[in-house]
């Protein structure tokens, strides 16, 4: 399938985008799925070079990949599924068809979470020093996984008239959405990539993450015309999770920071580096002394 997309006011830009990136005989590979294949290995490729600096290993980070990788796949399809189970239930045969769209964020960071809480019990190592490298490589995943969207002309927004609104196959000019939450994420592991050396207590990353998604995920689905609804209501289910996940996550950093509970708390605290000692080799000895 094919989808002309334009920008008419910026220069009338306009191009025709494949939505399959090669086909061979029966085997169609759609651009979908390599762009959501790009996410994880660029994710990866940053857990690699930090992983030593929050207490584990590259060995660890391929093996939680391979662990990760389908279970987070199942899980945004399941919520997707199950979200829109009036149409699924009655066409189960579109159920496992991915490439056509259909992942829900959610589901795959719970499901990935999960995964990871179990992954770190098996390895011995602290959750919540190994979750807080670990959303830096989602946001990576996230920023570049959202233009899988764009490439299916999906996940847009509503009517505008701002100078960057995208128009689909000669539809009226409309909010990318899937840019703005590309660029939001971008922003955000910005933010935690150089406060990462900078943090007081282990699992600080993590809130700090599900607090500025949350925030940024909350404005944009209310701009967006595919969002999925809670029953027969008007409250959008990820508008709603978004908006519990950011008073949540900034309430706890709010409280540990100002009470400095995280001091009392010896699974959130992070051993001090020896004067001189490179990172490392201090993330291995605070690895082992855990």
């Amino acid at each position: 399938m094919t989808h002309h997309i334009s920008f008419p006011q910026l220069g009338n830009i306009a191009f025709d985008i494949n939505t399959v990136a090669i086909e061979i005989g029966p085997l169609t590979i759609h651009w979908y799925g390599v762009i959501i294949c790009l996410g994880f290995v660029l994710a990866g490729v940053y857990g690699y070079k930090r992983s030593r600096s929050f207490g584990t290993t590259p060995d660890d980070i391929t093996d939680f990949l391979i662990c990760l990788i389908p279970c987070a796949i199942i899980g945004a399809r399941l919520y997707y599924v199950f979200s829109c189970w009036d149409y699924y239930g009655k066409h189960p045969e579109d159920i496992f068809k991915v490439w056509n769209g259909g992942l829900a964020i959610y589901g795959g960071i719970i499901l990935g979470v999960i995964a990871a809480i179990v992954f770190s019990k098996v390895k011995k190592i602290s959750f919540f020093n190994f979750g807080d490298m670990a959303v830096m490589c989602l946001l990576i995943g996230q920023m570049i996984g959202r233009w899988g969207n764009f490439v299916n002309a999906e996940a847009f927004g509503g009517v505008t008239n701002l100078p960057w609104g995208m128009s689909i196959n000669g539809a009226a000019m409309c909010h990318p959405t899937f840019l703005y939450e590309s660029l939001w994420n971008l922003i955000g592991f910005v933010f935690l990539h150089f406060y990462s050396n900078r943090r007081r207590f282990k699992g600080e990353l993590i809130l700090l993450y599900f607090g500025w998604y949350g925030l940024g995920r909350a404005w944009i689905e209310g701009l967006r015309t595919d969002s999925l609804y809670l029953g027969n209501t008007d409250i959008r289910v990820s508008q709603l999770l978004a908006m519990v996940s950011f008073v949540v996550c900034t309430a706890l950093l709010l409280w540990l920071h100002l009470s400095k509970k995280y001091k009392d708390l010896s699974f959130l605290a992070i051993s001090p580096k020896p004067e001189n000692q490179p990172e490392e080799t201090a993330a291995e000895n605070s690895d082992q002394q855990n």
